[in-house]
């Protein structure tokens, strides 16, 4: 079953800023695993913490990648860089949402087919500008 992967690292003292890059680069490399995706945040709050996301479509594919000799590799060689231990977790999506860039119709509908109002949901009605807490019923 697919799921996303949350990983917490701490970075030791004075680490951080090499730490980063060489996260970034070991992140990427769940998508040779399998991952549909990838991401790495670095908290505003604590410059110490960051949080690596994948998504994979399986628990293997993670297990892949944790276990692969990249990220045995990486977790021996930045060993000092980082506090342990490192508890990751499977977790499972419950909701989502995002806003459309780019062309100014709210939900990132064109106008066409939509009644011209840029709505892409399901009734294909809408203002234009995205749903709000007063237009779900």
């Amino acid at each position: 079953m697919a799921g996303t992967v949350i990983v917490p690292w701490y970075a030791t003292g004075l680490r951080a800023k090499r730490f980063e890059p060489a996260l970034g680069e070991i992140a990427a490399v769940a998508l040779r695993y399998g991952a549909t995706s990838y991401a790495v945040y670095k908290s505003r709050d604590d410059a110490y913490r960051f949080q690596q996301l994948a998504a994979f479509p399986d628990h293997i594919f993670w297990e892949r990648y944790w276990e692969g000799p990249e990220m045995i590799d990486f977790r021996a060689r930045h060993s000092g860089w980082y506090q342990v231990p490192v508890l990751y977790g499977w977790w499972d999506r419950t909701a989502a949402g995002a806003v459309a860039a780019g062309n100014g119709h709210g939900n990132g509908g064109s106008g066409g087919g939509s009644g011209g109002n840029g709505h892409t949901g399901a009734n294909g009605g809408g203002n234009g500008r995205g749903a709000s807490v007063g237009d779900i019923t």
